[in-house]
């Protein structure tokens, strides 16, 4: 394994920093818009404009790379991301942090494009695959380690805003200073949603009610926190909770994964989710139950979409796999977009508490269709599926199509081997 990030260390360095500057102004925009009095709607319309401006980056970097190259498009988008970062407590508006953070999502997805390029392009086909994870523990330790950075200053000032602007900033030494080779940046167009539908209607729809799920929680959970009395502290640990519970169930979940009907493990952990905002719900605000309850809605929500993406690719052909991938990543982005818009509709109509009533009903919705999809459609053999690979709901579709390629190669390689060993 050493070997392997020895020669990507530079860049899963770098994807460390920014997402410590990246996870610290998703937590500082509730802590913040608390302060300044907003409410739980206008914080929803901001949060839902990052993932408008994320999605946005994820179609147009790759067109950008080509014209102009890696080195300067990392370079600017860097550059207007951490500008963007610096100015939102100069106007602490709705009407104004909303284009910001679309500027900062649009930045943060090119920053992704870009080092995932690198990243695929630094692989082999037998490395890949921990490339990919030792690049998604990077992304999870660095918003983890954000919720510990906000515990240094005051979200009633500009300092934190700031910090994060700074760590952002340096990220990119490490990266452009270290990376010299200019891969292809070629993205496949994605799938027509109705075809993609047709080839797997359980993935097509529980992605897209996942979007919501995931920008739900990372988006509104610093305003639920705020808005029961959490202090700043208690908030960070609460966020940082999410992300724990993501970074350690990805593996018992994806160890399952390749061994049963993945229906019923996405039916399983998503009724887990359910009854984990339930008793989120039930816990009034107690500090450890709601933790526990954190650790768990988040634990099940980045494994999902691994599951999401492999069940998919068990229902397509190797040839389709690409551009399903990026007809998944658009229609996940399309429910990250309206998830939040939801939730903070609610939070405003009922109270903070329909914070976990919404998650939990999108979570009830995935299980009770994916029972359904379990009456409609055989069982894919357990031999016969794609290897599991545990990715990021962050993730463009460079690393998604280079996920995708691995599994494929993967479950080949498996067969290879099962059929050498029952010639002998």
């Amino acid at each position: 394994m050493l070997q392997v990030l020895s020669g990507v260390w530079a860049l899963l360095i770098g994807i460390v920093f920014i997402m410590l500057g990246n996870g610290m102004h998703f937590t500082l925009i509730g802590l913040r818009g608390d302060i300044e009095g907003f409410s739980a709607t206008e914080l929803a319309i901001v949060t839902s404009g990052y993932f408008v401006g994320f999605l946005s980056g994820a179609n147009l970097t790759p067109k950008m790379i080509r014209r102009v190259g890696h080195v300067r498009v990392f370079a600017a988008l860097g550059s207007f991301m951490s500008a963007g970062l610096i100015a939102l407590p100069l106007v602490a508006e709705p009407w104004a942090w909303t284009p910001l953070r679309l500027l900062v999502g649009f930045c943060m997805s090119g920053v992704y494009v870009t080092a995932e390029s690198w990243l695929n392009d630094a692989s082999t086909n037998e490395t890949r695959g921990k490339v990919l994870s030792a690049y998604m523990i990077a992304q999870t330790l660095g918003i983890i380690g954000a919720q510990g950075l906000l515990t240094l200053g005051d979200a009633g000032t500009a300092t934190l805003f700031i910090g994060a602007s700074i760590l952002v900033s340096i990220s990119f030494a490490p990266i452009l200073l270290s990376v010299t080779p200019d891969p292809a940046a070629e993205v496949t167009r994605p799938m027509n949603l109705v075809e993609l539908f047709r080839g797997s209607p359980l993935g097509t729809i529980g992605i897209f009610v996942l979007g919501g799920v995931y920008a739900t929680q990372s988006g509104m959970a610093a305003v639920y926190g705020t808005q029961i009395g959490l202090s700043a502290n208690q908030i960070a640990l609460f966020v940082a909770m999410l992300f724990a519970g993501a970074l350690l169930l990805q593996y018992p979940i994806g160890w399952l994964s390749d061994r049963m009907d993945r229906r019923k493990l996405i039916l399983g952990a998503s009724a887990l989710g359910a009854v984990s905002c339930a008793a989120g719900w039930l816990t009034d605000g107690a500090l450890w139950p709601l933790m526990a309850a954190s650790f768990l809605a988040g634990g099940v929500t980045t494994p999902l979409y691994a599951l999401f993406l492999a069940y998919t690719n068990d229902s397509l052909s190797t040839e389709d796999m690409p551009a399903a991938s990026g007809g998944l990543v658009l229609t996940f982005g399309v429910g990250a977009i309206l998830g939040p818009l939801l939730a903070g509709w609610a939070m405003q109509a009922v109270g903070p508490f329909a914070f976990w009533w919404v998650l939990g009903g999108m979570f009830t919705a995935i299980g009770l269709y994916a029972l359904y999809r379990m009456t409609q459609r055989a069982v894919t053999p357990v031999d016969e599926t794609e290897s599991y690979l545990g990715v990021l709901p962050t993730a463009t579709p460079v690393a998604v199509e280079a996920a995708g390629v691995w599994a494929a190669e993967q479950a080949e390689a498996d067969q290879a081997e099962a059929e050498r060993m029952e010639a002998k």
